[in-house]
C-alpha cells in the first residue's frame, strides 16, 4: 500500500458574494484515520468539502493532497458522499452500480455483488432504486463510494437515513476501511458516531472550525 500524507487544509477562506463561509479553516486528515466535523446545518461542512474534493475553489488559503497543493480537478481516488447522491431511480440497485462501475471498468457482477453485500444490500433484489426506503438509499450511496476501493473517502453525514442496525453495520465497515489504511474525513450530526469512529475530531460553527479532539 502506498504511503500517503493524507488531507491538510491550511487556513482557507471561502465567500459567495459578500457573504464569507469559510473563516481561515485549518485542518489535517491522515492515513489510517478517521477525521470527524460535527456541527449544525449550515455550519460550512458541505462546503468545506466540496473544496477538499476539487468541486469548488477558495478565495484563499491552501489544500494539500499527499503534500502537495490540490489542482483544480476533482481529488482523484476518491469516494463521495456529499448531500443525496443522483441515482437511476428506474433500475435496481446492482444496475446502477453497474454503469457507474462500467465507466472506468470492465463490468465484474461478482465483485459489485460482493460490494452490495458488504453494505448490507441483497445484489439479487429486483427493487427499483425509486422504491428504496432513505435507509437503502443511504446504503448504496456507501457502495457507490467504496466500489472503486478509493484511497480518500470524503463522506458527509453517511449515516443519513439508517436504522441503528445500520448505524452500526456501517460504523463497522468505516473501522475496517481505517485498517485498511484510507484516509476517512467524514461529519456526523451524532456525537455517538464521533466518539466511537474517530481519530481526530473538529467542532464547526458559523464557517469556522475548532480542534475538539
Amino acid at each position: 500500500m502506498a504511503q500517503r500524507k493524507g488531507i491538510k487544509v491550511v487556513n482557507a477562506h471561502k465567500f459567495f458574494g459578500k457573504t464569507q463561509v469559510l473563516w481561515g479553516v485549518s485542518m489535517e486528515c491522515g492515513q489510517g484515520e478517521i477525521t470527524g466535523i460535527v456541527g449544525r446545518n449550515g455550519a460550512g461542512k458541505t462546503v468545506l468539502f466540496k473544496a477538499i474534493c476539487g468541486l469548488l475553489s477558495l478565495d484563499s488559503g491552501e489544500i494539500l493532497i499527499d503534500g502537495e497543493k490540490r489542482k483544480r480537478d476533482v481529488l482523484p481516488s476518491a469516494g463521495i458522499i456529499i448531500e443525496e447522491p443522483a441515482f437511476l431511480k428506474n433500475y435496481t440497485g446492482m444496475q446502477n452500480l453497474e454503469y457507474l462501475y462500467m465507466i472506468n471498468h470492465k463490468r465484474d457482477r461478482s465483485y459489485l455483488e460482493g460490494i452490495m453485500e458488504r453494505v448490507g444490500l441483497d445484489p439479487r433484489s429486483k427493487k427499483h432504486v425509486g422504491n428504496y426506503s432513505m435507509g437503502m438509499r443511504q446504503r448504496l450511496a456507501i457502495a457507490q463510494a467504496i466500489m472503486e476501493d478509493p484511497a480518500y473517502l470524503i463522506l458527509d453525514d453517511p449515516f443519513n437515513g439508517l436504522d441503528q442496525q445500520g448505524v452500526e453495520e456501517m460504523r463497522g465497515l468505516f473501522l475496517e476501511l481505517k485498517r485498511d489504511g484510507k484516509v476517512i474525513l467524514l461529519a456526523s450530526h451524532n456525537a455517538e458516531d464521533i466518539k466511537i469512529l474517530c481519530d481526530r475530531v473538529y467542532g464547526m460553527e458559523a464557517g469556522k472550525l475548532t480542534v475538539k479532539r
